[in-house]
C-alpha cells in the first residue's frame, strides 16, 4: 500500500492574492469573520484566487464491529444494516439534509454483517462481515486494514468533484472512536467515553470498562495502522484511506463528528499536511469530540447539539462554503462598485485624516466600522 504525497497548501503570493482580493471587498476587514479564513483556504486548497465549488459529494461509509457483543450499544447490531437500508430508500436525516443542498450521497458497505446482493445506490466494498471483537482479539488483521484503507483511496480516484463530505453507520463504533482517540491523542478513557446511541449512566460506565480492558490487552499497538487494524473498524479505516486519496488530489474535505474525526486522526498521523484541506463542519455533542477537536488543533463551523454522524454536520455546514467562495467571487470590490473606502478599510487613509482633522483644529479620532 502506497500512500499518497500530501503537500502544505500555503503558498505566499498565492496568500497575498487572496488576502488583497478579500480585503478589497465592499466591507470593513474582517467583518465577514470566519468566512474569511474560509475563502482564503479553499482558494489555496485550489491554487486559484476564483475557487468554485464542483459536484460536492458525501460518502456515508457503514460497518459493524464485534465489540457490540459487548453491550457497548444502546442499539442491537442490526440496526446498521438496517440503517443503510434507509440512506437506500433516501429516508434518513443525512438523505433530507444532502437533498435540500444538492449534494451527492453515495453509500459504501465497508464491512456490514449483512447481505445486501446487488442493491442501486449501494457501493459494495465490504473487507469482511464486521470486524472481531477487539475485547478478545485484534478488529483486523494488518492485511484487512491496508485492504480497507487502499480501497478507500481507490473509491475516491472513482468520484466527481472537488469536495468530498464523510459519514459513518455502524453500531458500536463510537466505542472503537474513542480508542482511537486514546491511543493517538493521548486523551484519558474517562474523556474519550460517551452515550453514543443513548447509553445511560451504567451503559456508559460499561463501556469505559469495556474500553480499558481492551486498551489493556492491545498495549503493544502504538503505530497509526497498528492501533487502527487493533481497535478501528472497516468503515474507519476506509475513510482514512478516502480522506487520504481525495487530499493527494487537493480536494476539500468536510469532516463531520466524532468518529469521522477518528478516522482522520490516523490519517493526520499518517500524512500531517492533510488538516490543511479539511473544514471542520462542527462540534459534535458526544463526549470526546470536543477533545479530539483539540488534538486536530481544530476550530468547527458549527455547534449545533448534534451527535448523529452520517454525514449530516458536513451537509449542513456546505452552504457556508458555498457563501464563502460565492462572496469571493461574487461580491464588488471598492474599486469595482465605485466605492470610496478602500483605502479607509486597509488603513492606509487614517494618517490624512489624523492630519485633516489637526488643520482643522479638532481633536483626532480613529476611524472605525461597527
Amino acid at each position: 500500500m502506497l500512500l499518497p504525497d500530501i503537500s502544505p497548501i500555503h503558498d505566499s503570493s498565492l496568500a497575498a492574492a487572496l488576502d488583497a482580493a478579500i480585503d478589497g471587498k465592499t466591507k470593513p476587514q474582517g467583518s465577514l469573520g470566519r468566512l474569511e479564513a474560509l475563502a482564503k483556504q479553499v482558494g489555496l486548497v485550489q491554487g486559484s484566487v476564483r475557487p468554485v465549488v464542483s459536484n460536492p459529494c458525501i460518502v456515508v461509509f457503514a460497518g459493524d464491529h464485534g465489540v457490540a457483543e459487548e453491550g457497548v450499544s444502546a442499539y442491537p447490531q442490526e440496526v446498521t444494516w438496517q440503517m443503510v437500508e434507509n440512506f437506500l430508500a433516501g429516508g434518513a436525516a443525512i438523505n433530507v439534509f444532502a437533498r435540500r443542498n444538492g449534494i451527492d450521497l453515495r453509500v459504501v458497505d465497508a464491512g456490514v454483517k449483512h447481505d445486501f446482493g446487488q442493491r442501486t445506490g449501494l457501493l459494495s466494498r465490504k473487507i469482511g462481515p464486521g470486524t472481531r471483537n477487539f475485547m478478545r482479539e485484534p478488529a483486523m488483521t494488518a492485511d484487512e486494514c491496508r485492504r480497507a484503507v487502499q480501497s478507500g483511496m481507490d473509491l475516491v480516484a472513482e468520484l466527481p468533484g472537488n469536495v468530498l463530505g464523510f459519514g459513518e453507520m455502524g453500531i458500536a463504533n463510537t466505542t472503537a472512536a474513542a480508542a482511537i482517540l486514546h491511543c493517538l491523542g493521548g486523551v484519558p478513557v474517562e474523556d474519550c467515553v460517551g452515550a453514543g446511541t443513548g447509553l445511560d449512566f451504567k451503559g456508559v460506565q460499561r463501556k469505559d470498562s469495556v474500553l480499558r480492558a481492551a486498551i489493556a490487552r492491545h498495549a503493544d499497538a502504538r503505530q497509526p495502522l497498528e492501533v487502527l487494524a487493533t481497535l478501528g473498524g472497516y468503515e474507519i479505516a476506509m475513510m482514512a484511506g478516502a480522506m487520504l486519496g481525495a487530499a493527494g488530489q487537493r480536494r476539500l474535505l468536510l469532516i463531520d463528528g466524532f468518529i469521522v474525526g477518528s478516522a482522520l486522526l490516523v490519517a493526520a498521523r499518517l500524512r500531517p499536511a492533510i488538516l490543511d484541506y479539511c473544514v471542520f463542519a462542527h462540534r459534535s455533542n458526544e463526549r470526546g469530540h470536543a477533545r479530539m477537536l483539540e488534538c486536530l488543533d481544530a476550530e468547527p463551523l458549527l455547534d449545533l447539539g448534534m451527535r448523529l454522524g452520517e454525514g449530516t454536520g458536513g451537509a449542513l455546514a456546505l452552504p457556508l462554503v458555498h457563501a464563502a467562495v460565492d462572496f469571493l467571487n461574487d461580491m464588488a470590490s471598492f474599486d469595482s462598485a465605485g466605492v470610496r473606502g478602500g483605502e479607509i478599510a486597509r488603513g492606509q487613509d487614517n494618517q490624512d485624516m489624523r492630519q485633516a482633522a489637526m488643520a482643522a483644529g479638532e481633536q483626532p479620532q480613529s476611524a472605525h466600522h461597527d
